[in-house]
């Protein structure tokens, strides 16, 4: 949000001043203003940046306060002329945001004010003329009233459209900013995060229109490139343009071999914080009648179904902090209301907020998931019948509850070539080779070479190395 917006002027006697603000005394005190609030920094100590020497005019520039509350965001201008004293005409529109804000939508705000204004000096004398003559006020609106009307509509439109005189106006708009999107592996699963259906354009790109149609939250890059008729590159591409948008999160390949270990975002789900717990519930209960929200909504939405206990290559979790994940609309009671064993799933009760805190929690290092479920179902609960194991993790993994706990393999030798720049392919060219260096995940080792975990330990038991010198890590 704008906290203020001023315009400044280099004068030959008197130097920097500011000509016009808005709110009135923000940047310096009004003389006979009523406003008891103090000006948002000391203009005094900025006023060297606000108009800067020669060398940093006609940039954009970004100036912190001494104390670190806000940031000054201006385009000194120069415009040199022999009609002006000294041949040039100096000035700046600048705005100040609080530090913490993302100035990345501001910049053209300010690039554009700069200019507008410039261009409208150049032709008409429009800020170098003299403000209080009788042509100045027939002709063109105060620029204080100016900077007052595009604040309050950036901050309350984040747009305006604001005629200036009979010739000129001022149209900018605040456009949010994406961060650059992760790079998209073909071991990465897609989840999405809001209803396609609702909002896929049929103008859209075919490739993308075919992407969209297999993200179902069990699927992996890969399997969705090749069922969507389309190259891994294309489709990775297709992937990436929705991250940027924020419609979809990529997870890790869920496996019941996998490991998952409790992250510190485990306390909230313990405390109930949100009723993080109930829509937990909600969403992986078998036989509850949640409503996770049709294709898109929530992890895993279109995939197998609850309780599916297929070992499916495909699901990622690097916990993504609380993410949106509707799984509302649940039916039936609360459980039993014991802390003990739930009521029969079939009739639409669900495991009681106890039980689901105890799944939860009771993830850790070194246990795999099929182990963790035989632990539960050992002491007498029987998981599988009640729970859908694949979306408990899933969502463990979204709301930051819990984290992956990766396999890799590691080569001393392949490690110590790599370090002397002598690494060969090994005799007969071991496909596992490339990937014995700490560096690649089990995951990836699966989709590229379609092996299974097993399969995989089989062939690192007869790869070509010296006893001892393979090492399996975890983390």
């Amino acid at each position: 949000m704008i906290q203020g917006i001023f315009y400044a002027r280099f004068f030959p006697k008197e130097g920097t001043k500011i000509v016009a603000q808005s709110p009135p005394g923000c940047i310096v005190p009004v003389p006979g203003s009523s406003t008891t609030k103090p000006p948002l920094f000391d203009f005094s100590v900025l006023q060297e940046y606000i108009i800067p020497r020669q060398a940093f005019c006609n940039r954009y520039i970004t100036v912190a306060d001494p104390e670190g509350k806000y940031f000054v965001l201006g385009f000194p201008v120069s415009i040199p002329s022999p009609r002006y004293d000294r041949n040039e005409f100096i000035f700046n529109f600048g705005l100040v945001v609080e530090s913490d804000a993302d100035q990345v939508p501001y910049e053209p705000v300010v690039r554009r004010l700069a200019a507008t204004f410039s261009e409208m000096e150049k032709q008409s004398g429009y800020l170098s003329q003299d403000e209080d003559s009788a042509e100045a006020n027939q002709t063109r609106r105060p620029i204080e009233s100016l900077l007052e009307i595009v604040k309050e509509d950036l901050n309350n439109y984040g747009e305006c459209m604001i005629p200036v005189d009979d010739a000129n106006t001022i149209n900018m708009k605040l456009f949010p900013h994406h961060p650059t999107p992760p790079e998209v592996k073909g071991w990465h699963v897609p989840v999405a995060k809001m209803k396609f259906a609702d909002v896929v354009d049929p103008t859209w790109d075919l490739t993308l229109q075919r992407v969209i149609a297999h993200i179902d939250g069990v699927s992996d890059v890969r399997r969705i490139a090749f069922l969507a008729d389309v190259s891994l590159e294309l489709t990775q591409l297709a992937l990436r343009h929705l991250l940027y948008y924020d419609t979809i999160l990529l997870l890790d390949m869920f496996f019941f071999g996998a490991c998952y270990a409790p992250r510190p975002g485990i306390h909230d789900f313990i405390a109930n914080v949100g009723g993080m717990v109930d829509e937990c519930a909600n969403y992986v209960c078998v036989g509850a009648s949640y409503r996770s929200g049709a294709q898109g909504v929530g992890p895993g939405v279109g995939g197998a179904g609850a309780g599916s206990m297929s070992e499916h290559r495909h699901g990622h979790g690097h916990g993504h902090g609380h993410g949106e994940l509707s799984a509302e609309g649940i039916t039936g009671a609360d459980g039993d209301g014991d802390g003990g064993h739930p009521r029969d799933a079939a009739h639409g009760h669900r495991v009681s907020n106890y039980m689901l805190i105890k799944l939860m929690t009771t993830f850790c290092v070194g246990k795999t998931v099929m182990e963790w479920l035989k632990g539960h179902m050992d002491a007498g609960f029987d998981v599988l019948r009640f729970v859908d194991v694949r979306r408990l993790v899933q969502f463990g993994l979204i709301k930051g509850c819990l984290y992956r706990v990766h396999k890799y393999v590691v080569s001393k030798q392949y490690l110590a070539a790599l370090a002397t720049g002598q690494a060969r392919p090994v005799a007969g060219g071991d496909p596992l080779q490339k990937y014995t260096d700490g560096c690649h995940t089990f995951d990836q080792i699966i989709t590229e070479q379609n092996l299974t975990d097993a399969e995989i330990m089989d062939k690192l038991k007869s790869f070509p190395a010296p006893a001892g010198d393979l090492t399996v890590l975890y983390r």
